[in-house]
């Protein structure tokens, strides 16, 4: 592969932000946009990989394929992986992790096949050398992704590293902090246009917040990340320093300073202390604001807005404390928060069905393992009759 060339490249993502995350990268450049299931393939060059890595808010890693083979087993795995010539990407004394997700009824194990797969690296690097490289998990020279689905293996190199929803902005964390992957593709899917008021009533420990503070103001998600997987290339589309500070230094240029209404409301005053100082450490506190207290308090702007919040699922709660909490959002909805488009995530269908509102849109998302829907609730000031009669519609 030649470095100044254009390649494959594979970004993942979390169900049900495809589109998103296809639309971030056609609007950052990328060639031959194609959406998958969990990911979205593109072509680009190694300047465009690094970009792709500081800019995308909705991808979770990306991937670089270079080998797709036929498997039946075991055997055939290893076989295939030797094949390759492991000097052209890695030397004996680099170290490499290899994670592999299985979509086959061939295999049954993941771990077992990353384990295979590094025997058939290392076994060839000793055939030849006497020695071997060794494995590290969690800062790797060479980040190798196995993804096989049926009988097909596709061997690809991590450029991300760790994950890119570890943004590097998250000082302090409460039980379960949202994914922040997640939290910036909620906001996009919401269509906010980052100057009217955005208010996140449960915020918790702020993840929502800050995420719309960096979309409001430009500011790569990237920004505060300390490394990627392909700083540590040597061999493999060597790490390029003077290309990487010019791209980031270019990202960088473009953070704007609009004063947006970046509201949060929390109830525990210990939750709130943490949301405060991470909004601090992400340096976003000049446009974001936390009230401490329950959602029904709440200060709210007159006028248009965008409400996303993401409530407890229930899972802690009994029956009839969960049921009342979704019935009380509800209620604050139509009292507190006229002209405003309120957006919910839960997993808790039932609870969803004492918000006593009619969504207007519904959208399944994956919040780690829980499949939930994403509720959008259109609170019109007046009566929505009223609103039909204003566009033009027709009393019914």
């Amino acid at each position: 592969m030649k470095e100044e060339k254009d390649f494959k490249m594979i970004a993942k993502t979390i169900f049900g932000l495809e589109e998103v995350l296809s639309t971030e990268l056609q609007r950052l450049g990328a060639k031959d946009v194609e959406i998958h299931n969990r990911a979205v393939s593109f072509t680009g060059d190694k300047g465009f990989m690094y970009k792709a890595n500081l800019c995308l808010r909705t991808a979770l890693r990306i991937l670089v394929p270079i080998q797709s083979f036929k498997v039946r087993d075991e055997k055939s795995l290893y076989e295939s992986i030797q094949s390759i010539n492991w000097e052209n990407y890695m030397d004996v004394t680099d170290t490499l992790a290899i994670d592999t997700v299985l979509s086959s009824e061939l295999f049954t194990h993941s771990q077992y096949l990353s384990q295979k797969a590094k025997d058939a690296i290392v076994d060839q690097f000793r055939a030849k050398h006497g020695e071997r490289p060794s494995v590290d998990l969690d800062k790797p020279t060479l980040r190798i992704h196995l993804h096989v689905v049926g009988d097909n293996c596709t061997v690809a190199f991590d450029s991300s590293g760790e994950s890119l929803h570890k943004r590097g902005y998250r000082d302090k964390t409460n039980l379960a902090p949202l994914n922040e992957v997640l939290a910036a593709g909620m906001i996009l899917l919401t269509g906010w246009d980052k100057r009217t008021t955005f208010i996140d009533p449960m915020c918790g420990s702020g993840t929502i917040l800050i995420e719309a503070a960096m979309i409001a103001n430009n500011i790569p998600p990237g920004y505060y990340r300390d490394e990627y997987g392909f700083e540590n290339w040597k061999k493999f589309m060597a790490f390029d320093d003077e290309l990487f500070n010019m791209i980031f230094d270019s990202a960088i240029n473009k953070i704007t300073n609009h004063e947006q209404k970046i509201i949060g409301c929390e109830i525990s005053r210990n939750v709130s202390k943490k949301a405060k100082e991470n909004i601090k450490h992400a340096k976003v506190d000049d446009v974001v604001t936390i009230q401490t207290g329950p959602m029904q308090e709440m200060e709210v702007p007159a006028g248009r807005g965008v409400v996303l919040m993401n409530p407890p699922y229930g899972e802690r709660m009994v029956k009839d404390n969960i049921e009342e909490l979704y019935k009380s959002i509800g209620d604050t909805f139509k009292k507190n928060f006229q002209g405003y488009d309120c957006w919910v995530i839960s997993s808790n269908i039932e609870a969803f069905k004492h918000v006593g509102l009619r969504p207007s849109r519904k959208i399944t998302l994956f919040n780690g393992q829980l499949e939930c829907k994403f509720m959008k609730y259109e609170m019109y000031q007046g009566t929505k009759k009223i609103h039909k009669l204003v566009d033009g519609g027709k009393k019914d």
